[in-house]
C-alpha cells in the first residue's frame, strides 16, 4: 500500500551534498512501508494511494537530539529506568522529533550500568525514536566539569570502558569525555566499536585540540560549555574546534551560548554545526536536582544546568537568531546530527525513513510521522 503525503512545502531534500535548496510546492511525498519510496509531483500520484493531506504546512525531516536527559519530571540520571525512557519517547513524538540519544550525566559506576542495562532491555519495547544512549561522563575534566557531580568524575580504564560496552550489546552509541586525561588506547578502542566520542567538559589546549580532533574524535560536545574560552594571547581549544571542524553541538538557547557567539560558531563550522536540546526536567532528588527559572534551568546553588528547548525551537531560534535559511535551521536539526551517527534519517528523499516533522509559519507543530506512520 502506497501513502502520498501532499499539499505541503517540502525543506528539501537532497541535503547530503550540503547543497541549499528552495523550499518546494506541488509535490508529493509516496511512502512504502517505513521507507520513503519517491518524491513525485502532485498530478501523477497514483489513484490507489492513500492521501494524507498536509494542509499547507512546512514538511521537514524528523528532527534528531544527541543530548537530552529527560522530560515530563523524569530524569534518567536520577529515575533510571524504562518507564524513564518511554515518558521521553512520548513527549518528544509529541515536540516532532523522531529520534534521540536518551543522556546520562556523570554518576556512580552502578547508576551508569543500570542506565546501559535500561537502554539494552528497552530496545525491544520502544515506540520507536529511542535510538541508543549518550554517556555524558564520567570520563571529564573537574577543571571543566560545569554541572556535573564532581565525586564521580574519573579518568577511563580500558578494562571498564570493555565492560561497559559488552554490557550493553550496542546500546551504547555516544560517549562524551575529556581526551586530553584518557589514554590513546581507550579512544582508540571506542572508535574501533563504532561509538561516537564526543570531546567535552575539556581543558585541551590549542596543541591537543589540534592533536586528537578527527584524529579519530570525530565531535565536540556544546561549544562554548566547559571549556576554556578564546583568548588573543592563548587561543585555548576553540580555535582548533574552528580549524578542524568536527561535527559539533550547541545548545541555542541565547543563554548557554549568547546568539552573537552562536552566529561566529555558524560562520566557522559551517554544515558541522548542529543542534541539541540539552534539556532537563525540575527534579528535587539524587545528585542532579534542576530548578526551573522560567527560561532555563539550574542547579540549587545556581549553577547553570541543562535547557528547556525543543527541537522545533532550535529551529526557530536558528532563523531568528542565527540567521540562517528555514532550509539550514532544520538541516541543523536533522541532516547534520543524522550524518554524524550515521543514521538512514535527516533527509526527506527516496530510499530514507520515513520521520517527518510538520508545522506551521509560526513554528507551531502539527504533525509527526515515525516510520511512515503519523503519530499525531
Amino acid at each position: 500500500m502506497i501513502t502520498a503525503l501532499h499539499n505541503f512545502r517540502l525543506i528539501s531534500a537532497s541535503t547530503v551534498t550540503g547543497t541549499e535548496e528552495i523550499i518546494k510546492s506541488g509535490i508529493a511525498v509516496l511512502l512504502e512501508g517505513k521507507i520513503i519510496k519517491a518524491i513525485v509531483n502532485e498530478s501523477v500520484i497514483p489513484a490507489d494511494a492513500e492521501r494524507i493531506d498536509l494542509l499547507g504546512h512546512y514538511l521537514a525531516p524528523g528532527f534528531i537530539d544527541l543530548q537530552i536527559y529527560g522530560s515530563g519530571g523524569r530524569l534518567l540520571s536520577i529515575d533510571t529506568d524504562e518507564e524513564t525512557v518511554l515518558q521521553m519517547e512520548t513527549d518528544l513524538l509529541a515536540q516532532g522529533t523522531t529520534g534521540f540519544f536518551p543522556t546520562i550525566s556523570t554518576n556512580s559506576d552502578e547508576v551508569i550500568e543500570q542506565t546501559i542495562r535500561v537502554g539494552r532491555s528497552y530496545r525491544e519495547k520502544r515506540i520507536g525514536n529511542y535510538l541508543g544512549v549518550h554517556l555524558e561522563g564520567p570520563f571529564l575534566n573537574p577543571i571543566r566539569r560545569g554541572a556535573h557531580n564532581a565525586d564521580f568524575i574519573k579518568k577511563a580504564s580500558l578494562d571498564q570502558v570493555k565492560q561497559w560496552l559488552e554490557l550493553g550489546d550496542g546500546a551504547v552509541k555516544m560517549i562524551t569525555i575529556a581526551p586530553e586525561l584518557q589514554d590513546q588506547e581507550v579512544i582508540d578502542y571506542l572508535h574501533n566499536k563504532g561509538i561516537i566520542v564526543s570531546s567535552g567538559h575539556s581543558n585541551a589546549t590549542y596543541a591537543q585540540g589540534k592533536a586528537f580532533l578527527n584524529k579519530p574524535i570525530p565531535a565536540v560536545t556544546h561549544i562554548y560549555n566547559a571549556m576554556p574560552q578564546m583568548h588573543h594571547r592563548d587561543p585555548g581549544y576553540i580555535p582548533a574546534i574552528f580549524e578542524e571542524r568536527p561535527y559539533t553541538s550547541i545548545v541555542p538557547d541565547g543563554i548557554h551560548v549568547d546568539f552573537v557567539m552562536a552566529r561566529l560558531a555558524k560562520r566557522e563550522l559551517g554544515d558541522r554545526l548542529f543542534f541539541i536540546t540539552d534539556a532537563v526536567t525540575e527534579t528535587f532528588k539524587g545528585p542532579y536536582q534542576h530548578r526551573f527559572k522560567g527560561d532555563r534551568y539550574t542547579l540549587p546553588d545556581g549553577t547553570l544546568s541543562g535547557s528547556c528547548l525543543t527541537m522545533l525551537k532550535c529551529v526557530e531560534n536558528g532563523v531568528k537568531h542565527f540567521k540562517v535559511s528555514l532550509v539550514e535551521a532544520v538541516k541543523m536539526a536533522s541532516t547534520y546530527p543524522a550524518q554524524l551517527a550515521k543514521l538512514n534519517k535527516g533527509v526527506v528523499a527516496a530510499g530514507y525513513d520515513a520521520d517527518f516533522t510538520v508545522f506551521d509559519d509560526d513554528f507551531v507543530l502539527r504533525g509527526t510521522f515515525l516510520a511512515g506512520e503519523r503519530i499525531n
